[in-house]
């Protein structure tokens, strides 16, 4: 029989609560506020961890060659990324915990961390590529990875190698049974028509951007949903209130939602690195405030998806589907 499990040991919390060493210490030259500073960082890849771990069971599930949206499945996806965007939140949080450590507190031992830097945490870059963001999409790709060792780079480009959650969504998308062959045609024809007339004037121009998202027009550079794709995520959001959409709406809103919390993340980031540092650069020899935001603003991952509410229609001008589609979004028999 083994022996009882016991707290302490089960959380190897010698191995956790000696893991701190702050080199003001070690220089004899003590700074208070580090020891807050190298916890906050620890956490945060604690929680790094625990986002892939999600993620990567995510992935495993809707890598499947038929993913039963019918099922407990979806619905394990959808919980694991809402458990994904509420640790995100969490990261937001913890800046209000950085953010009590003063400029000149930071100052204290800024300079004896060169040229270790946030910069350097292959965790979240990582993260990113399992999500979907590509290389040729990220800010500053030429120098990424300059700064971490070569097993770390290994890794985020075996990451980038291996199909992205995006990805996956992209195929899960096309293969959404509604509306095939020509009943596909007939409706996407009627509801061009009805979004069309709801346009004002200045928004004329979106009938030609409809067509080069919904149709079968060929590649497009940066694209990373294809026209069926885009079909079935619009059919999905315009229909969510059938009990079989609901599954998959929730699944396009999580995905949204874990977009906006990265975001809010890199913002706060941003604001936060201003106004410890202003204008110097980081510690890691990156602009600082300048390469954060141009990172936040570049890295939406799921923005196809956002992109899509530019082309919904009133609710009450909706196409109405066939009795027999609506049977089969209803759950019920035939």
């Amino acid at each position: 029989m083994p022996g009882a499990v016991q707290y302490h040991d089960y959380l190897q919390l010698d191995k956790i609560l000696q893991a701190q060493s702050p080199e003001s210490d070690k220089q004899q030259l003590p700074a208070h506020d580090e020891m807050l500073f190298i916890i906050i960082h620890q956490a945060y890849e604690l929680w790094f961890k625990q986002l892939h771990h999600e993620v990567d069971s995510v992935v495993k599930i809707m890598a499947r060659p038929a993913l039963n949206d019918n099922s407990p499945e979806l619905q394990t996806v959808v919980h694991r990324l809402q458990r994904c965007v509420t640790i995100l939140r969490v990261l937001v949080q913890q800046i209000d915990i950085m953010e009590t450590m003063t400029p000149m507190d930071f100052l204290d031992f800024r300079d004896m961390l060169r040229p270790a830097s946030g910069f350097q945490s292959w965790q979240f870059k990582e993260l990113e590529a399992k999500l979907g963001l590509g290389f040729e999409e990220r800010h500053g790709r030429e120098y990424y990875t300059s700064q971490l060792k070569p097993d770390h780079v290994d890794i985020i480009k075996k990451a980038e190698s291996e199909q992205s959650l995006l990805q996956l969504l992209n195929k899960w998308l096309e293969r959404m049974p509604f509306l095939k062959e020509g009943a596909d045609k007939s409706f996407w024809d009627h509801y061009k028509k009805v979004y069309s007339e709801g346009l004002a004037a200045a928004e004329k121009g979106n009938s030609q951007v409809f067509d080069n998202i919904f149709e079968d027009a060929g590649e497009m550079p940066g694209r990373h949903l294809s026209p069926v794709a885009c079909r079935a995520a619009l059919f999905i959001l315009l229909y969510r209130g059938y009990p079989l959409l609901q599954l998959p709406f929730q699944l396009l809103n999580v995905l949204l939602e874990i977009d906006e919390q990265l975001s809010s993340w890199r913002y706060r980031h941003m604001n936060m690195v201003h106004r410890m540092i202003g204008t110097r650069i980081g510690t890691g020899g990156s602009t600082g405030k300048d390469y954060l935001k141009a990172a936040a603003d570049k890295h939406y991952i799921f923005k196809e998806i956002a992109q899509l509410n530019s082309f919904l229609a009133e609710r009450r001008k909706l196409p109405q589907l066939s009795p027999a589609l609506e049977k089969m979004l209803g759950f019920v028999a035939a």
